[in-house]
């Protein structure tokens, strides 16, 4: 009997884990669709029928989609550009352990996909796990939206359970990851979910997955796309861009109707027909018929076309907190550097709004990295994430500014290497060669010297 027990307890704890996967496989499909759809409208390749536009097969080629959802998500991820890792109550030095484990793992170019599947799904996700390979580094890896379902315990505010459901692109077959708060189980489907690999027993107690939500709502786990606002302004704008375009060919040249016309008007000197194409293009100098009559057909005006997409262009600037420039109208750019960021000034709040969310998930998801790299938790919401300036200053604009500061003598100057981004390894390089040159320098090492502390007291 004895012997049994740990039998039955691990045959119910696999049944409940094959339950809780067909529950999370299954929301993977259902969510799939939407997320498919905002997917085809970030890469502008939505067609044009299902947005209520039927286009006849021969006028197909005229089929014109401006991608205004890939702006919604691009201008305000390419401003968010995450600096450096720092520990609460100590903002003067970047934390090197982290420092490390972010460029281990390629985050720098990473974190920049997790920031524009948050905008296009309105969610993303970021796992961390054990490195066979290399105990010392965890692995933190971008998950795709598109393949993950979960269940959030809204009590606690944390995730029950998290499981993403992909296919080889090799095999062909079916394969899982069930992230659970005590394990994490790879599966494959075969007949069913059968486990396909090592389990990681890691005993966190919270599932090792963070998630990224965009335009976060108390008490919603799901995110709204950034591109939500403008995809009905998209289809209308593709509508009037696509029938302008038709409209601009077929008055490409003014239409005529003629009366009183014989056959031979249209023969040339040898009596053979003149192609129609020709006739039209002037071939036809007189017509014999006095009582002929050659009209124009009043042309449509495309202006309205015109001012409709410039209307409907300025209307998604607004919507998206963008400047009108940025949306195709042409204005003139502002010429100076305050002038640029009040123009921008909605894009700049915006980007700020949306670091300080990700600069907590990302702290979250640097968390589970020290815990599984030092094998203990650290202080509750010990790490802080600090983000670049989202505003567009120059080079020069910065250093202009930090020599200022500097003359003033209000700033050091390795204080003008942190305005720079000058990460530490360059800071090192640049005292060392500020070393070689004061050494080159008598006057400047005299200076130094006797600017250096405890430095002794000149004679009388």
């Amino acid at each position: 009997m004895a012997n049994t027990l740990p039998l039955l307890s691990a045959s119910v704890a696999q049944s409940e884990d094959l339950s809780t996967i067909k529950r999370l496989a299954g929301q993977v499909q259902t969510n799939l669709p939407n997320l498919m759809r905002l997917d085809r409208y970030f890469d502008g390749v939505q067609r044009l029928e299902h947005i209520g536009l039927a286009v006849p097969p021969e006028l197909r080629h005229f089929e014109t989609v401006v991608n205004v959802p890939r702006i919604a998500v691009v201008e305000p991820e390419r401003r968010q550009s995450l600096r450096a890792f720092y520990r609460a109550g100590d903002s003067t030095k970047e934390d090197p352990a982290l420092r490390e484990a972010w460029e281990f793992n390629n985050l720098a170019s990473e974190s920049s996909l997790v920031q524009t599947d948050e905008k296009v799904y309105g969610r993303s996700f970021v796992a961390v796990g054990t490195n066979p390979d290399d105990k010392a580094h965890p692995l933190v890896t971008v998950e795709s939206p598109l393949q993950m379902g979960y269940e959030v315990d809204a009590q606690r505010r944390r995730f029950r359970h998290m499981f993403r459901m992909y296919v080889d692109s090799t095999t062909l077959k079916t394969h899982g990851t069930l992230y659970t708060p005590d394990f994490t189980q790879p599966f494959i489907f075969d007949s069913g979910w059968k486990p396909n690999g090592p389990r990681d027993d890691h005993k966190l107690g919270v599932v090792p997955i963070v998630m990224f939500l965009n335009r976060r709502r108390a008490g919603s786990w799901s995110g709204t796309s950034e591109m939500a606002d403008v995809i009905g302004l998209t289809d209308g704008i593709a509508r009037l861009v696509t029938n302008l375009q038709i409209g601009a060919e077929t008055h490409a040249l003014p239409s005529w109707f003629l009366s009183g016309v014989e056959a031979k008007d249209f023969q040339d000197r040898d009596g053979n027909p003149v192609p129609v194409w020709e006739s039209y293009m002037t071939k036809i100098k007189a017509l014999t018929n006095k009582e002929a009559r050659v009209q124009q057909f009043q042309a449509g005006d495309l202006k309205n076309f015109t001012d409709a997409v410039n209307n409907m262009f300025a209307w998604c600037a607004a919507v998206l907190g963008l400047p009108t420039r940025y949306a195709g109208q042409q204005t003139v750019n502002p010429a100076t550097e305050g002038a640029i960021n009040a123009d921008e000034s909605r894009l700049i709040r915006n980007v700020e709004r949306m670091n300080s969310h990700d600069a907590d998930s990302w702290s979250w998801t640097m968390g589970l990295e020290e815990r599984f790299r030092t094998g203990e938790w650290g202080a509750s919401n010990s790490i802080r994430a600090i983000y670049h300036n989202p505003a567009t200053p120059t080079f020069s604009q910065i250093a202009d500014g930090a020599m200022k500061m500097r003359a003033e003598k209000v700033l050091s100057v390795e204080g003008v290497w942190d305005m720079f981004g000058w990460d530490e390894a360059r800071k090192a390089q640049e005292r060392e060669r500020l070393r070689v040159e004061a050494a080159s320098d008598p006057i400047l090492a005299a200076t130094q010297a006797l600017m250096a502390p405890n430095a002794p007291a000149a004679n009388g």
